[in-house]
């Protein structure tokens, strides 16, 4: 028997934003110490379009989630209501990195674009408010990037366990049940 519908398209949405974030992740690490050039100028033009992407796809997967809502559990633990904690505080970061990043880029001089299309800017050109939101973006990124540290580890522990959990989101899965995603 195969996975819902609802789960499978649940399940290729963590994982295409699971990609998405990973990739951010490093792009934002590695493009920090880059020196003035076109290579940097290209990896932020990268970052920015990605983080864009990033933003418009948790928009579509909180939409996704507030449609199609998991199965309330029989019983739940503080093992498992610490796992909702941690999915929510996921979303909001999910949210707001890309959010602060693109307030940041709209209050610089620098116009905004999505893969060379031009975007909206929300600002105009303000150091001080631009490092604000800059601020904001790096240190939502950093916390964001160790609970999806936490997130991994969880996945692993459940899969050393072959509870089942791990299984339920792999996108190979073909067993139906409901996703946590």
């Amino acid at each position: 028997m195969s996975a819902p519908r609802y789960t499978r398209t649940a399940i290729l949405l963590h994982w295409v934003q699971a990609a998405l974030v990973l990739t951010l992740l490093g792009l934002g690490w590695y493009m920090a110490d880059l020196p003035k050039g076109p290579d940097k100028t290209a990896t932020y033009a990268l970052h920015k379009s990605l983080g864009l992407c990033a933003l418009v796809l948790v928009a579509v997967r909180l939409l996704w989630r507030w449609q199609h809502r998991p199965a309330p559990l029989a019983r739940v633990t503080t093992q498992e209501r610490l796992a909702t904690a941690v999915h929510h505080l996921l979303y909001l970061l999910l949210a707001l990195v890309p959010l602060a990043g693109y307030l940041s880029a709209s209050f610089t001089k620098y116009p905004m674009k999505l893969f060379g299309m031009p975007v909206f800017k929300a600002g105009w050109a303000d150091e001080t408010i631009n490092g604000m939101f800059n601020a904001l973006h790096k240190g939502s990124a950093l916390i964001l990037a160790i609970l999806v540290g936490l997130h991994v580890a969880a996945a692993l522990y459940h899969g050393l366990r072959r509870d089942g959990v791990l299984a339920r989101m792999s996108p190979h899965n073909s067993r139906a049940g409901t996703a946590l995603e």
